[in-house]
């Protein structure tokens, strides 16, 4: 039986990243009921309609980067007149580095539901799998194609202590690793994930610079970088309190000067301001 889906509502609907066993039931009822599907790729769609087995009598329009401004607000006029939109991406969950985002901004503006029908996630999938640490982790999504921005970003992320998620084109792997052993140093440990629930699917673990070498000889498929952050260092709380005396000796205020010797130490703030005024007494 269709689901029934409520008028003037955009659904996000995750799809399956490889393996189209992981599609829910609800997302089939879902594709089958709804008013307006708003696909990444047409084409790519009706293929997985067919590997499902299910018909739809939707409308399909394509929403894609290349007309994802242009076409919001035609949606939002149908969202305007009652009609549901799911909006679908090649695979995964839309507006996680995919079209989806502009239209879940528009919406809210306009006071229009958004919901979701969660699905298979190749950021978490990977990060499950990596064998890094998952208690704290953060997204950083493709990084920047030339090799001087990708640099500086990964210069920016050298000291984040939370798990590293990127993704990243097969052609460009081995570059980024080696960008990452420059940026993170050699020993830093890293996975690469490869065709994510998909029949060749391949998981290398190890120091960014070996996973570099391995990838030069040639990476194909659909590639998620996993990345350990910096280890947690303790500073050396007395060298702190001089550092941060001497700031202030120069000028900078209390918090200020705390706060950047804290970063730079890796130490406490809350710490660090107690020890300086202990120093004081």
């Amino acid at each position: 039986m269709a689901e029934e889906v409520a008028a003037g509502v955009v659904v996000l609907a995750g799809t399956p990243i490889g393996d189209v066993d992981d599609a829910s039931p609800r997302l089939l009822r879902l594709l089958q009921s709804a008013d307006v599907i708003a696909a990444e790729d047409t084409r790519r769609l009706r293929r997985l309609l067919d590997r499902m087995q299910i018909e739809t009598s939707a409308r399909l329009v394509s929403y894609f980067e290349g007309n994802e401004a242009a076409r919001t607000p035609e949606l939002l006029d149908l969202l305007a007149a009652g009609q549901s939109v799911v909006v679908v991406t090649d695979a995964g969950m839309p507006s996680i580095s995919d079209p989806g985002y502009r239209l879940v901004v528009a919406a809210v503006e306009h006071g229009i539901r958004v919901t979701a029908v969660p699905g298979p996630s190749a950021v978490l999938t990977a990060l499950a799998v990596s064998g890094l640490p998952v208690d704290r982790f953060c997204f950083e999504g493709f990084l920047p194609r030339k090799a001087g921005e990708r640099g500086r970003r990964l210069a920016e992320l050298a000291a984040e202590e939370r798990t590293m998620v990127f993704f990243e084109a097969p052609h460009r792997t081995a570059e980024t690793l080696t960008a990452m052993a420059d940026a993170f140093g050699a020993d830093r440990h890293g996975a690469v994930c490869r065709e994510l629930t998909k029949t060749y699917e391949e998981v290398r673990r190890g120091p960014v610079s070996e996973l570099a070498e391995w990838a030069a000889t040639g990476v194909r498929g659909e590639v998620t970088v996993v990345v350990a952050g910096v280890a947690r260092r303790t500073g050396d709380v007395a060298a702190g309190v001089a550092q941060v005396q001497a700031l202030v000796a120069e000028g900078t205020k209390m918090k200020p000067a705390v706060a950047e010797v804290a970063a730079r130490q890796r130490l406490g703030k809350n710490e660090l301001y107690e020890a300086v005024l202990a120093a004081r007494a």
